[in-house]
């Protein structure tokens, strides 16, 4: 593990919590999906930018962060974490060069 991985899943221990109880509601959400290769599901809190059913995660450091390939050609399903009501949607991960990468999610009608 690098020491940004480190320092991530240790600020998200702290952060996740928070979030779930309404902490930065309507900047921070808590995004949930399955890893394509293990098979494992994963949690944690990502900055967003939301316009009705499209939410943006912007990945800051993309190249030492992986959970975003996931999502990478057709995308895959994911949950999110929004003001405290848990949406299900599609995922797009959208390369626009090595620095910049977002994911798009389309979320599924409430």
């Amino acid at each position: 593990m690098t020491v940004v991985q480190t320092v991530a899943a240790a600020l998200n221990r702290v952060v996740l919590p928070l979030v779930r109880r309404g902490v930065g509601a309507g900047s921070l959400a808590i995004v949930t999906y399955t890893g394509r290769r293990s098979g494992r599901t994963f949690s944690f809190p990502v900055g967003y930018r939301r316009d009705g059913d499209h939410v943006w995660i912007g990945i800051g450091a993309p190249a030492q962060k992986s959970w975003w390939r996931n999502f990478l050609g057709d995308g895959g399903p994911v949950s999110l974490l929004l003001d405290g009501r848990t949406r299900t949607g599609h995922a797009v991960a959208v390369r626009d060069g090595e620095v910049d990468v977002h994911v798009e999610v389309t979320l599924d009608p409430a």
